[in-house]
């Protein structure tokens, strides 16, 4: 008996060590990515104002690629990267009233690695679905330290938690929890003790870093960094503009001193994680990527280019990309591209060495073997990037099509669901003119019949990857995952008003997954007169009579049924109706 416990004891430990060993050599993944933060917001790139000291050393010492695009909108670019496929191919459309919550049926490359022996953490923003079964502890991560909706500040902050970027309200792992210190600082510090604990467990890991950072409201930034930037002269003649689309002749620049001075935390911070590494001797095998979402929140330098958020020319798409891998990458390089977001999670994956099934479909492509030398793995390919307001893509709205050297867009605007008339394309050749000052639209017709006819085929392609491929994800309730289901305006389908206006109505999609009784507790501004507060669900109504300046009311035991539901709540004083603010949903 003893000898069979010895044996086994010694096949364990063989066991263990073979997969320490095997884990050893596996690069650990660092993905940071900042919010609203533009291509020309880098002491790297050219901007004189800025400083970006530990950002700028990153450069220099890391693999780059010069022409890697996003989505001119934050949501979108998030469902890409984390699954490697095109957002309209998620449910993820939009960037709020429920269109920025992604399909639960994706495969996330935090799953994958997480089912490959990675730890896995995000800390920051997701962006993707603030309920189950689309949080990120739903979607492969198994550390959790986020703020809800598109940033801090929207209607979708905790009670308590409104606007703090310093000492702000996160959930940990599902749980609101009491922070310390300003938001990007929390993020990095609760990274660097994920990735301590990983590497005493001698566990590679996978940590997704995308702050809220410097994403508004600006009411709440950096002190110290921003006195320094009030004191200097940030006016835009203050920046290169002797190459490309001018500046225009004014700039908020204090708008711009607190824009800045959020940046320069970030960057002290990335500093921070690389000292961290370091001290851990852990940075020789360690993928460290930086990248933004979009484009800069505003019109300000970004190298001569066109456009900002939510453009799709190349200052609203223009990412930088630094990879920094000492162990894989020996030699660095800097290669033209272009890739895309969706390129990121099959190029991390073929770097770990892990395999996703075969049931695994991405659009995007690895770019490991153009990073060590090699050719651009498929020159002939299209990358497509589209955002635009509303429940579905509408064809060759706010669209562009790179293929070559050869760029086909609409630049129709963001902010709208549709755009009136003919589209006006534009069709530039990046390689003589990467700044995008001639339009050859009409000279170079074959171009634009080829990039056009690609486009269409891609917009047929993406709108069929399922039945009823652009509705809404649902939220699900009274399942064991989430015993507290929080709606808020973020999620809720719009009916009137301005979506997150106080005044404005709305309906949440839900999926009970539990026949029974919940009890519902709402949320609401007070009002200088008497209302009645109705919950509706499909067509059952239950009202409250509420007194003067009432905030809160509750709705004991309400019988719901297993299965698909819509719920709204109306605010009437008899004048006007209007929605709550936000809902708690729990099974009894």
């Amino acid at each position: 008996m003893f000898l069979r416990i010895t044996l086994l004891l010694s096949v364990l430990v063989s066991l263990n060590c073979s997969l320490l060993q095997a884990d050893s050599h596996r690069p650990n993944v660092v993905l940071i990515m900042t919010d609203d933060m533009g291509y020309g917001d880098l002491g790297f790139h050219g901007n004189p104002q800025i400083d970006t000291p530990n950002l700028d050393a990153m450069a220099k010492r890391s693999s780059i690629i010069q022409q890697f695009y996003v989505s001119p909108v934050c949501a979108p670019t998030r469902a890409c990267l984390m699954t490697g496929r095109y957002n309209y191919r998620t449910r993820a459309i939009d960037t709020y009233i429920g269109r920025a919550m992604m399909d639960t049926e994706e495969v996330t490359v935090a799953e994958v690695l997480s089912q490959a022996g990675y730890q896995t953490g995000i800390f920051g923003k997701w962006h993707l679905g603030d309920c189950y079964p689309m949080r990120p502890m739903d979607q492969g991560f198994a550390e959790s330290l986020i703020h809800r909706g598109g940033g801090i500040g929207q209607p979708s902050d905790p009670p308590g938690g409104e606007g703090k970027y310093t000492d702000p309200i996160l959930f940990h792992n599902g749980e609101a929890l009491q922070q310390k210190g300003y938001c990007t600082d929390v993020y990095y510090s609760a990274a660097m003790s994920f990735i301590e604990k990983s590497s005493k467990a001698h566990k590679p890991f996978f940590v997704y870093l995308p702050d809220n950072c410097p994403h508004g409201p600006f009411h709440d930034v950096p002190k110290d960094d921003y006195a320094e930037y009030k004191k200097r002269n940030l006016n835009n003649d203050q920046f290169p503009q002797d190459k490309g689309h001018k500046l225009p002749a004014k700039a908020d620049v204090d708008k711009r001193a607190r824009i800045f001075a959020m940046i320069t935390n970030v960057d002290r911070n990335v500093g921070r994680l690389f000292a961290k590494l370091e001290a851990l001797k852990l940075a020789e095998n360690t993928i460290v990527i930086f990248m933004v979402d979009n484009g800069p929140n505003g019109r300000r330098y970004v190298a001569g280019m066109k456009g900002n958020k939510s453009m799709v020319h190349e200052g609203g798409i223009r990412s930088p990309f630094f990879i920094h891998w000492p162990a894989g990458l020996k030699k660095r390089v800097e290669i033209d591209g272009p890739y895309a977001h969706i390129d990121v999670m099959p190029t991390l994956l073929e770097a770990c060495e892990v395999k996703g099934s075969q049931s695994l479909k991405v659009d995007g492509i690895s770019f490991l073997s153009n990073l060590k030398g090699g050719k651009h793995p498929n020159q002939e390919r299209s990358i497509v990037i589209q955002s635009h307001r509303g429940d579905q893509p509408t064809r060759y709205h706010n669209f562009m099509i790179r293929k070559g050297n050869w760029k086909l867009l609409h630049g129709s605007g963001f902010g709208r669901a549709s755009f009136k008339g003919e589209p006006i394309f534009e069709l530039f050749n990046l390689e003589a003119d990467p700044l995008e000052l001639n339009n050859l639209a009409e000279a170079e017709p074959e171009a634009f019949k080829k990039l056009k006819a690609a486009y269409d085929k891609w917009f047929d392609d993406v709108g069929s990857t399922r039945p009823n491929n652009y509705d809404p994800p649902l939220i699900h309730i009274g399942t064991r995952f989430e015993k507290v289901t929080t709606l808020t305006r973020q999620d809720w389908r719009h009916l009137n008003g301005r979506p997150w206006g106080r005044d404005s109505l709305g309906t949440w999609l839900l999926f009970s997954a539990t026949k029974g009784k919940y009890d519902v507790e709402c949320r609401f501004a007070g009002h200088s007169k008497p209302e009645t507060l109705t919950l509706i669900v499909g067509k059952s109504k239950e009202t409250q009579k509420l007194t003067v300046g009432t905030t809160k009311a509750i709705f004991k035991g309400v019988d719901l049924n297993s299965g698909k539901l819509t719920i709204r709540f109306e605010l009437n004083d008899g004048a006007r109706v209007r929605g709550i603010h936000q809902a708690d949903v729990s099974l009894q």
